[in-house]
């Protein structure tokens, strides 16, 4: 397996990217979300990629219009189809022998996936995909909140902390104000990604971290009883626990060998 840097144009700009070499006709194309560079914080994404590809699957990283390496102006995630479809191009262009791309993408990178269709990826990874607006919080939903404190109820530690005093009130009352909230509704982005996908053929999987607020904001604006959803309990948003990050690389070489 080789790391090779290289560059590649996107409608007159150009943009880096790293190919992990595999012989595999089957590879994975990392799409990165916020406006993280390729290796990903603290190089997690190069260290899982390195691990993808030992398997013999090759691993096509890239960083989008004005990020990182990238020359142009950053468009966002709701504007960058263009950067994924051109990556992926260039992928298949530096090796040759892949005939299917899963694409695979965590937080906004998953929303940037389903808003442009897959954009012409055969299969779809999507973790913890963005779905809060603008001008909205990343609150936890009203289940999640009730969730956290049945769990909360059930620790006797917990329970000695509320009766001596160690809990804050304010707190504490501002939490139980948004667990009796009703369910929340999709948003509008929810919608504009589910209308994304609707008509792609490819399969389809969602991953969720269950202790990620943008996790538990998307399983409140999508069918829980979804199929396609796998949840890694206790899992943060960027799988930094051992256990987790063991876990998504579980699920990523499953789909890629599927």
């Amino acid at each position: 397996m080789k790391r090779l840097p290289l560059s590649f144009q996107c409608d007159g700009t150009q943009l880096a990217g790293t190919l992990d070499t595999g012989p595999l006709a089957t590879g994975l194309l990392y799409v990165t979300g916020g406006n993280e560079i390729r290796s990903g914080a603290f190089s997690g994404q190069a260290a899982l990629a390195a691990r993808i590809a030992k398997a013999g699957f090759p691993v096509f990283r890239f960083d989008r219009r004005g990020i990182g390496d990238s020359d142009g102006e950053n468009l966002g995630f709701r504007k960058s189809r263009r950067d994924i479809e051109c990556a992926l191009a260039a992928f298949k262009a530096m090796a040759p022998q892949v005939t299917k791309v899963v694409g695979f993408g965590n937080c906004d990178a998953a929303s940037a996936l389903m808003l442009a269709g897959g954009a012409g990826c055969d299969r779809l990874v999507l973790s913890n995909p963005w779905t809060i607006e603008g001008d909205e919080d990343d609150t936890p939903p009203p289940a999640a909140v009730r969730s956290r404190y049945i769990e909360k109820l059930k620790n006797p530690k917990e329970v000695l902390r509320l009766l001596t005093g160690g809990v804050n009130i304010a707190k504490l009352a501002k939490g139980l104000g948004q667990a009796a909230k009703n369910s929340s509704t999709p948003s509008s982005l929810a919608q504009e990604m589910a209308a994304g996908i609707e008509g792609y053929t490819g399969k389809v999987q969602f991953l969720i971290a269950t202790a990620d607020r943008t996790a538990q904001v998307f399983e409140s604006r999508w069918d829980r009883s979804d199929p396609r959803i796998a949840r890694c309990e206790g899992a943060t948003h960027a799988y930094v626990e051992a256990e987790s990050m063991a876990w998504l690389e579980k699920q990523l070489l499953a789909a890629l060998r599927g």
